[in-house]
């Protein structure tokens, strides 16, 4: 069979098998509108909560106005007691409730500390914090005033007053993540893994699908292809296809959901290189391996979730165990996250990362190898079979 041919064959495999589209086209596509959804909002805002005013004072009716002014959080009810604001934020779905105590402005006067109580749901912790945030903010900088104006009432000049509350003035400019939102964060970082968990599975399908006909005594054209033509010519065809799939999540998605661009496309390119040859290789291994076609994607997506956290961009390395941080440096994607964060979105230079791109090629030659002697293998048990010679 020749070049052309097999290529004609790998064409047909993939494109007449609708799990296979589905996996690879329609999963990357899917997942390009599907996994940013939560995060498009960058942060949360505005924050439904209810207070509880026990003091009514103008002091603490300010607090309201100056919590309520906090872009994360808005008063949207209030109460007499905490019981009905128990009630509204149960029937509400509201976000928090918060309790300002009785004598508030009392003991901010006679030099006391007032404790403001918040009750919410902390397993929300993205919202839970944010709330919590937008009101350390707002009675910090109520108390900062009150601070201020005790000085000027003993006599003290308001500029020397203001200067003496905050001795240092702290300016924070975000490097990495300018809007410092979540979608800037998370999802570069979670597009790689598509690309990898969908690919694999593509391939785990194609390979676990040619087994299954394989083991019922069929036919077919990978039985009479030289293993190492079928594995050049099916790499270059998934490479090709994931390269523009990349294309997609790197200059539409990421122009779309405004993130940020450094890398170099000539330095894109040299990253991209390795990962999607070790992806492809690791997953022809799995689909020579697997006996049946599902059995890939199963694997895949159990997977998916320890790779996130093993990648060490939203779970510190140093709280996983070294073994597993260990094991997890065979994966492709684990490299290639932290090599794309490092180039895309902190602007590191290409040397920078050149440890974790010998990583990816060492994954690529070892996975390669392996490749090739799976097919091989798969091939001499049908000649050996049907009672022929390798």
């Amino acid at each position: 069979m020749t070049w052309w041919d097999t290529l004609r064959h790998e064409w047909q495999a993939v494109f007449t098998n609708s799990a296979i589209l589905l996996t690879v086209i329609g999963g990357v596509l899917l997942y390009s509108f599907l996994y940013p959804l939560p995060y498009i909002q960058q942060v949360p805002r505005n924050q439904e909560v209810v207070v509880v005013n026990l003091d009514n004072s103008q002091l603490s009716r300010r607090l309201e106005l100056m919590v309520d002014a906090t872009p994360q959080v808005r008063l949207s009810a209030r109460a007499h007691s905490l019981d009905e604001a128990e009630e509204i934020f149960l029937s509400r779905k509201l976000s928090g409730i918060l309790v300002i105590p009785e004598n508030f402005y009392r003991d901010l006067l006679q030099g006391r500390r007032p404790t403001l109580a918040f009750a919410g749901d902390a397993s929300y912790f993205l919202i839970y914090g944010t709330v919590l945030e937008g009101m350390a903010g707002a009675g910090g900088t109520l108390a900062a005033e009150v601070k201020v104006h005790r000085m000027i009432m003993s006599g003290q000049p308001p500029s020397l007053a203001t200067e003496r509350l905050s001795g240092a003035k702290l300016n924070l400019v975000p490097v990495f993540n300018p809007t410092m939102g979540y979608v800037n964060y998370v999802i570069p970082a979670v597009f790689i893994l598509i690309l990898h968990q969908t690919l694999i599975m593509g391939l785990g399908i194609l390979g676990g699908g040619q087994n299954e006909q394989q083991g019922a005594g069929q036919e077919g054209y990978w039985q009479r292809v030289a293993p190492l033509r079928l594995l050049a010519v099916r790499t270059g065809f998934f490479v090709a296809i994931y390269w523009l799939l990349f294309m997609y999540y790197f200059a539409v998605c990421f122009t779309y959901y405004q993130i940020p661009r450094l890398a170099g496309l000539a330095e894109l390119h040299l990253l991209l290189l390795p990962f999607l040859l070790s992806a492809t290789f690791l997953g022809v291994c799995m689909g020579s391996l697997m006996p049946r076609r599902e059995l890939t994607t199963l694997l895949v997506l159990i997977s998916s979730l320890p790779l996130i956290f093993a990648s060490g961009f939203i779970w510190p390395l140093s709280a996983i165990p070294a073994p597993i941080v260990a094991a997890s440096q065979l994966v492709p994607v684990i490299p290639a996250i932290k090599a794309f964060l490092a180039l895309n979105q902190m602007g590191a230079e290409f040397s920078d990362i050149l440890p974790l791109w010998y990583q990816l090629w060492l994954c690529a030659v070892l996975y390669g190898a392996l490749a090739w002697w799976l097919l091989r293998r798969r091939r001499n048990n049908k000649i050996e079979g049907d009672g022929g010679t390798s």
